[in-house]
């Protein structure tokens, strides 16, 4: 009876692609509630909303209540508003505007009061679902930006009548991030035990309340975006110090891989490329190889393979491991083309190089509009992380046929199968050490069957024709709520 329940469920999530993104968490928060209400089922998003990156009328956002008055605890109430817009038809976006926190930085994050932030954030979602009269099934918690909702629900939130059955799911997007600021920098005395009262707003206490540890011991069910990720964050090397609190809950720990729009991410269709093309027609790859090679100023040679770097300049993302082989590359027939906002210290070394030659690498700022064109135009995507949760630009990646280089950690070992040419098997080319040389080594191997142009062909099909839509994550997630709503 309940396997065929039409369930309630709600994201709260600090981003929300198309109106707001920085990451991963941004396409997952737009992709994974669309997905659902394609199963059938009644969903719901809150998000904040950030005055000076989304325009309210330019996205048709509609005030529904106006000057509420939030109480956060017994001494301390804020006003806020609440829009109302639309992902999709049935799947409405309810935004909380809260000037003081949310409109006064054109960046999303990076404020020295994000913990207050999110705490009014929190508090003004489950006071939207009381005034929306909304008794969910499930409230699915995103990242420690949403964190303390399991916690006020086992609290202040525990007589509510609208939310008395809800079960939360809280999930891990990437456990590094745990509250406003490096978890690692907090003195063991300040640290947060995740038990006491939350302090007021004005306490400076209150930022180093560590949301996703409360999340975690609060929350009815935990799951992280991959099973290899699952496995890593109960150990010490990548549980960010929060490895034995879910070890004793790994009964209540899941892992489910992302997945990636397959409307929003489609060759066949996608407006920005100089030529669409399908698995069936992978030729046309190169017509977007020279578009692109003429519009960033390299030599127009589709023979030269391009390799590509796409995702957040970070120590996280492998680009130490990049910058200490990269003279390498530079002496190989292949052109580097990098496109990515982060940290200087790996930004200025590429800048640097580029300079010196112009005509074999590229660093390029993140720009969404030239994001799959480079992926159509590009051979090799390169992704060696330190540590990667499950990892979204490699399935866009391949969804493009640009055949991915990556190490075996987290979700990059889910969805990457390493290229076995005897046998016509794999999807691209992996490596397990942090070693730069072995990175070094994996590219190699993989520049040698590009001279390959019939097995290469084969392979770049094969990897095109993968699945990794959010038809079946979302299946699991259905399935994951089912589990908590059972108990």
């Amino acid at each position: 009876m309940l396997k065929n329940k039409k369930l309630k469920i709600v994201h709260i999530a600090s981003e929300v692609a198309p109106f707001s993104k920085t990451g991963g968490l941004g396409d997952v928060a737009r992709s994974l509630p669309k997905a659902l209400k394609r199963l059938g089922h009644d969903v719901t998003i809150i998000t904040p909303l950030y005055g000076r990156t989304i325009d309210k009328k330019g996205k048709g956002l509609k005030l529904i209540f106006s000057d509420i008055n939030l109480r956060l605890n017994s001494q301390e109430n804020i006003k806020v508003n609440y829009y109302q817009g639309h992902l999709m038809e049935g799947l409405p976006v309810y935004f909380i505007e809260c000037k003081k926190f949310f409109s006064k930085h054109k960046k999303i994050y990076g404020s020295s009061r994000e913990n207050a932030r999110f705490l009014v954030f929190n508090v003004a979602s489950l006071k939207l679902l009381s005034l929306l009269k909304l008794q969910a099934n499930i409230i699915h918690c995103h990242d420690w930006q949403s964190g303390l909702i399991p916690y006020y629900l086992k609290t202040d939130f525990r007589y509510s009548k609208t939310l008395k059955k809800a079960k939360t799911v809280y999930t891990i997007h990437n456990l590094i991030f745990q509250f406003g600021h490096n978890w690692w920098e907090v003195s063991p005395e300040n640290k947060d035990f995740g038990r006491g009262r939350i302090p007021h707003l004005e306490d400076p206490k209150l930022e180093n309340i560590n949301f996703a540890k409360r999340a975690i011991m609060s929350a009815d069910i935990i799951n992280t975006v991959s099973e290899q990720y699952r496995q890593e964050i109960m150990t010490k090397k990548f549980g960010q110090d929060l490895h034995r609190i879910l070890k004793n809950r790994s009964s209540k720990l899941y892992g489910i891989i992302n997945g990636i729009d397959y409307n929003t991410y489609n060759p066949e269709k996608d407006n920005t490329l100089h030529k669409v093309y399908s698995s069936t027609s992978v030729a046309m790859k190169e017509n977007n190889k020279k578009y692109l090679q003429k519009k960033i100023g390299l030599p127009e040679n589709s023979q030269i393979p391009i390799l590509c770097a796409t995702s957040r300049v970070t120590f996280q993302k492998g680009f130490n491991v990049i910058l200490k082989i990269i003279d390498l590359l530079l002496k190989l027939d292949v052109q580097l083309v990098f496109m990515g906002d982060g940290n200087k210290e790996y930004i200025k070394p590429i800048q640097k190089l580029q300079r010196k030659f112009p005509k074999k690498i590229i660093w390029l700022p993140f720009d969404q509009k030239l994001e799959t064109l480079l992926y159509a135009a590009s051979d090799l995507f390169l992704l060696p992380s330190n540590h990667e949760p499950c990892g979204i630009n490699q399935l866009i990646a391949m969804r493009y046929g640009c055949i991915p280089v990556v190490r075996e950690i987290g979700g990059l070992y889910d969805t990457v199968e390493n290229f076995n040419p005897a046998l016509k098997q794999g999807t691209g080319f992996t490596f397990k050490s942090d070693d730069p040389n072995i990175f070094y080594a994996a590219i190699i191997r993989a520049l040698e069957n590009y001279k390959h142009k019939a097995v290469w062909k084969n392979l770049v099909k094969r990897v095109m024709k993968q699945s990794n839509s959010w038809e079946i994550p979302a299946k699991k997630y259905v399935e994951l709520y089912l589990k908590v709503l059972k108990k």
